[in-house]
């Protein structure tokens, strides 16, 4: 897992929810660093540097699309 790459960070589980979804449908490998920890210590999300999400390297391209879908303004599903 020293490998994977990583996209994006968030402060908070909820919003990792969909694209969990959305990565597992399109068979997207990846995982959510700091998950747990953040999700038992909620407040902690800063200290130790938020969640991120971790891509293998081939499926970067897979996974950017699918976090451009959600940034896009038209798009019902998009992250605020």
């Amino acid at each position: 897992m020293k490998d994977y790459v990583c996209l994006a960070t968030f402060t908070y589980p909820h919003e990792t929810l969909i694209l969990r979804s959305r990565f597992t449908d399109e068979n997207v490998m990846h995982y959510f660093q700091n998950e747990t920890l953040v999700g038992l210590i909620p407040f902690s999300s800063s200290a130790f540097g938020g969640i991120k999400l971790m891509v293998h390297p081939q499926d970067v391209s897979k996974a950017k699309e699918i976090l451009d879908s959600f940034n896009d303004k038209s798009s019902s599903l998009r992250i605020v």
